[in-house]
């Protein structure tokens, strides 16, 4: 009897040696909500909650060649996006992406730890390769500064009015995170060309590597499991918050977000 298919999302993203952010994190969420994740890898990172030690970027054959490989052979309806290190990367990815699949855009510029991930050149290349490309794109607040070149953005109402320029850059829809806020609750800003919406959460009062990571993976597994944008957003927010909640501490005590919630034993095979 032939088994139905499993839904296929593929992340375009940096490996992160700690498993906390990056093509890791993705893969953790894609398969916490019943997702294939397939994998294209940008840059191999060495780092871990603390920082970023080194970091290596894949060369646009080798890159070429990943993106051949799973479109070829993979039903993938929906693509992440996550750290583009420069240029020639997200040239190479515009170049190579199917017209035809959800893009999900995860501005990744900046390491947790305040490591620079992605080039000035690649942002401006983000702006006019990807973003007008995008069904999403889900920037923090520095992300969004940077992004439309503003120095500060302190409100929702400033994030929201920020948030329209990058739907005037061509994106479908922009989910703005609001963790970097001083509100008591974290609040995310949902704009598109017909809705607008706030989507609140708790805020938990420690920092947590790889939540922004967890939810751009979440909303492209929504997505392939055919929810609507809004609707993807929503359950997608449900999902990292519920991850952060659960975060798993380093031994240096700093968390990494903690998709599906794995808790110690869990998988213990007993013969």
């Amino acid at each position: 009897m032939e088994r139905p298919q499993i839904p296929c999302a593929c992340t375009i993203a940096g490996s992160d040696s700690g498993g906390g952010a990056g093509i890791q994190a993705d893969l953790k969420t894609f398969s916490a909500l019943g997702v294939w994740g397939c994998t294209v890898i940008t840059a191999v990172t060495s780092q871990n909650t603390r920082a970023v030690l080194s970091s290596l970027t894949v060369d646009t054959h080798t890159l070429t060649c990943q993106m051949d490989a799973v479109f070829q052979d993979f039903a993938i309806s929906a693509v992440k996006t996550g750290m583009l290190p420069d240029a020639k990367t997200i040239e190479t990815v515009a170049e190579n992406l199917p017209r035809a699949v959800s893009l999900v855009v995860d501005p990744v510029m900046i390491a947790t730890s305040g490591k620079r991930l992605a080039s000035r050149e690649g942002v401006s290349a983000l702006c006019e390769r990807l973003i007008p490309r995008a069904a999403l794109v889900t920037p923090n607040i520095p992300e969004l500064c940077v992004l439309t070149k503003r120095e500060t953005i302190t409100t929702v109402e400033e994030m929201t009015a920020a948030g329209r320029e990058l739907l005037a850059m061509g994106a479908k829809a922009v989910l703005i995170k609001g963790g970097h806020l001083t509100t008591e609750t974290s609040p995310d800003v949902f704009l598109c060309s017909t809705e607008q919406m706030v989507l609140d959460g708790p805020r938990y009062p420690y920092e947590v590597h790889g939540s922004g990571c967890a939810l751009a993976a979440a909303i492209t597994a929504y997505l392939v499991r055919g929810e609507m944008l809004p609707e993807a957003c929503r359950q997608g927010k449900a999902f990292v918050s519920d991850a952060i909640r659960d975060a798993v501490p380093a031994c240096s005590g700093r968390r990494m977000v903690n998709p599906g919630g794995m808790v110690p034993g869990m998988f213990v095979h007993k013969r």
